[in-house]
């Protein structure tokens, strides 16, 4: 088989000696329909890509070349195996051009393509060609449509609705790009017989095998021009004025493909991987354009690297570092996996020197950005974080990589801030200068200085800081701990002891409240965040131990660091030291009768068991009603602790209603009996009652509240009263609740309400 140099009209003239006469080209039956004019987004990028090319040469610019066009010649019948995607746009092009230059003669030999594949599509061309194309039409394929000789079952011929798609985007492309287009001169480019515009080698193929085997080794990929093959021609006309577009053409082609080689996704083919590195590589420098882009890939590029940015260059130099700093797969492998690990405190395999980067489940993050569809803006900032140590060569970099790690985990990273955490990730990784860090969490950026501060005084206790800051509940944070060599190393141990096993949790949120009000408010709220008993949502603790400044942290700090004392001293069995202070501080209370709300939490574990942890109190205030909440707003169903104790106590079950709420915390909660419709609801000084509404029960109801001394209150409610003392702070009750509405709620059921 011998190759020859030729154009799409050129294969109709006049031949040298050797080398066969064309007159006509016929689509194959074993052709599929023509794929470059479907509607679909891929093929839309695919397309104008192609046509860019095209049409810049026609233009004047540099001539291009479309590699090889593969078919068998049957007496003087060209029948393409391969190429008849671009024969067909290039014949369509054709068209075009001689109708806007007034060049169209019906009977030219270039305008004898035709399809095997069916009727409809050979006789569309046949009468397409046929009539030029008036260069007054906004939208070439409605005339066509509205013409006599156009057949209404056309409509549902995939060929001929791909060739109007292509008509129309060539009519676009022109004006768009080139809106003073000499037709005259763009149709003498094309039909050069010595330099032509566009031209390609026609490889007539042997008789060796059939069409069928023939077609299928040529087309096993199913996609004549991928969008990485049409990428890869225009980028190189992108960047020529760099002087570095020989260079692209020579690594993509080989030090690179070798490079991306072993990630092929198993058809021993890396296009698609290609396009996923230089899209992530794209989108980086439109970030540090301090652009935020989306779309298909050449266009961006081209805005990019191309010559009419003026940061091209540095452009450039960052995509040929991205790809010439790895060495190959074995490289990037050990690179990622020196520095990252997966493995919690705890686990086989943990390295405090090494940095769990939250929410990766391997450490390979560039295997992540070629394959993974969920590869999210985090990962992007850790793989560029990657790149800046190979090209800028930086020093230390675990230690500034750990520190990325936790401004990431403490920071809302979004696209909008991406082109600001770009730069925040230069300022860490390369020039370690927190204090030019802008977009990153500036509360978690106070607890870097103070963590760089302390480590530079105790190098010593690096491994206990890291491993701290590798627990998953803190993810980098420590504002919840002071930063002190004497006892930073025995709270770190505790912590780690009580908090990494979830069963734990339920006892931790009792022993925290016999230290003290180790809650805090939760900003612009009512609202109070406490610990959770949930095993499934350790975030509701990350918010509690993290999620503020140092400074709002102080009282968590000192609860949190007296139980975490208390625990190792107490030789770190978890369960057996929260119910002993937990016993004790119940006992203490009970000796002087003080049962304000915090004991009533620490007694009955049900009052703990709100899944995000949250409570609300009556004006901002934690007393005797309050709202334990399910969700984080008080618009979802929720319980009142104390009701729910008594209800629980009481064990009514479904003899009264289940005790769920909603609405504001100040409106009215009442635990209803279902007979009866009875009911009553926890106040400051007790439980207000109300009557069953059938008077007939009357008479029993008033005889359980004589028997429970309730009284009649001046507003002529009913209230079953808690004894109280107010020591300096409030009233505080000198008797349980609980049990007190306990057992008057049981009398009621026993008295048949």
């Amino acid at each position: 088989m011998k190759g020859y140099l030729t154009s799409y009209a050129g294969l109709f003239g006049t031949r040298p000696a050797g080398e066969p006469s064309i007159s006509s080209i016929q689509i194959p039956l074993i052709q599929r329909d023509y794929a470059q004019g479907r509607p679909e987004a891929l093929v839309e990028e695919v397309r104008l890509g192609f046509l860019e090319v095209l049409l810049d040469a026609i233009a004047g610019g540099e001539p291009v070349g479309l590699d090889f066009v593969y078919g068998k010649i049957d007496g003087t019948t060209l029948l393409p195996l391969d190429g008849q995607q671009r024969l067909t746009t290039l014949f369509l092009l054709h068209w075009y051009v001689a109708s806007a230059a007034d060049r169209l003669e019906p009977g030219a030999a270039w305008t004898r393509l035709s399809y095997e594949t069916r009727a409809s599509a050979r006789l569309f061309g046949e009468r397409l060609v046929a009539r030029p194309l008036p260069q007054n039409q906004d939208v070439p394929s409605a005339w066509i449509i509205d013409q006599p000789w156009y057949l209404h079952v056309w409509r549902n011929d995939p060929t001929i609705q791909a060739m109007l798609v292509m008509i129309d985007a060539i009519h676009q492309q022109i004006h768009r790009r080139h809106p003073n287009l000499d037709a005259v001169a763009a149709w003498q480019r094309l039909t050069d017989a010595e330099k032509p515009a566009v031209s390609f080698y026609l490889l007539p193929l042997d008789d060796m095998e059939s069409d069928e085997q023939l077609y299928i080794k040529m087309n096993s990929r199913g996609k004549p021009l991928t969008t990485f093959e049409n990428f890869k021609a225009r980028f190189e006309q992108d960047i020529t004025y760099s002087g570095r577009a020989d260079e692209f053409a020579h690594k993509i082609d080989g030090p690179w493909s070798d490079l991306l080689w072993p990630f092929h996704g198993g058809d021993n083919l890396v296009d698609d991987e290609f396009v996923s590195y230089l899209t992530f590589i794209t989108e980086i420098c439109e970030l540090r354009d301090d652009r935020v882009e989306s779309g298909p890939l050449g266009p961006r590029a081209r805005a990019v690297f191309g010559a009419q940015n003026p940061r091209a260059g540095d452009h450039l130099d960052f995509l040929f570092g991205a790809f010439d700093k790895w060495r190959d797969a074995e490289h990037i492998a050990t690179t990622m996996r020196d520095a990252l690990s997966t493995s919690l405190p705890g686990q086989d395999g943990y390295d405090w020197q090494k940095v769990i980067w939250f929410g990766i489940a391997d450490t390979d993050v560039f295997d992540q950005c070629l394959h993974d569809t969920r590869f999210n803006l985090q990962q992007s900032l850790l793989l560029y974080a990657f790149l800046l140590h190979l090209i800028e060569d930086t020093v230390d970099f675990p230690r500034r990589l750990r520190t990325l790690r936790n401004l990431v985990s403490a920071s809302e990273v979004r696209n909008d801030y991406m082109p600001a955490l770009i730069q925040d990730v230069a300022r860490v990784i390369v020039h370690d200068d927190l204090d030019a860090v802008t977009r990153f969490n500036s509360n978690q950026l106070a607890d870097e200085r103070r963590k760089k501060q302390f480590l530079a005084a105790r190098p010593e206790l690096a491994s206990v800081l890291f491993r701290l800051e590798d627990h998953p509940i803190l993810r980098g944070a420590t504002s919840a701990f002071e930063l002190h060599g004497d006892s930073l190393r025995r709270r770190a141990e505790a912590f780690e002891n009580a908090f990494t096993e979830p069963q734990h949790w339920l006892g931790l949120t009792g022993a925290l409240l016999t230290f003290g009000d180790y809650q805090r408010q939760r900003p612009g709220s009512w609202g109070w965040q406490f610990g959770t008993s949930d095993p499934e949502d350790d975030t509701v603790w990350r918010y509690l131990l993290t999620g503020t400044t140092y400074k709002n942290l102080s009282t968590t700090r000192a609860v949190l660091s007296e139980l975490l004392d208390g625990l190792a001293s107490a030789g770190g069995d978890v369960v057996a030291y929260c119910e002993r202070v937990t016993v004790a501080w119940l006992a203490e209370r009970e000796c002087r009768q003080y049962f304000d709300w915090r004991y009533y939490l620490v007694k009955y574990p049900e009052m703990r068991s709100g899944s995000t942890g949250i409570y609300y109190g009556v004006d901002g205030e934690l007393g005797y009603s309050m709202c334990m909440l399910r969700t984080v707003r008080l618009s979802g169903y929720y319980r009142d602790p104390i009701l729910l104790g008594v209800w629980l106590l009481s064990e009514a079950n479904d003899r009264v209603t289940d005790p769920w709420f909603f609405g504001y915390e100040w409106h009215p909660r009442w635990l209803e009996l279902t007979h009866s419709n009875a009911g009553m609801r926890c106040v400051s000084d007790g439980f207000e009652l109300y009557r069953p509404e059938d008077e007939a029960l009357h008479p029993s109801f008033l005889a359980v509240c004589q028997q429970h001394n309730v009284v009649t209150t001046a507003d002529g409610e009913l209230l079953l009263r808690i004894e109280q003392q107010d020591h300096g702070d409030g009233p505080v009750d000198l008797t349980d609740r609980v049990v007190a509405g306990a057992g008057f709620l049981r009398d009621l059921l026993e008295a048949g309400l």
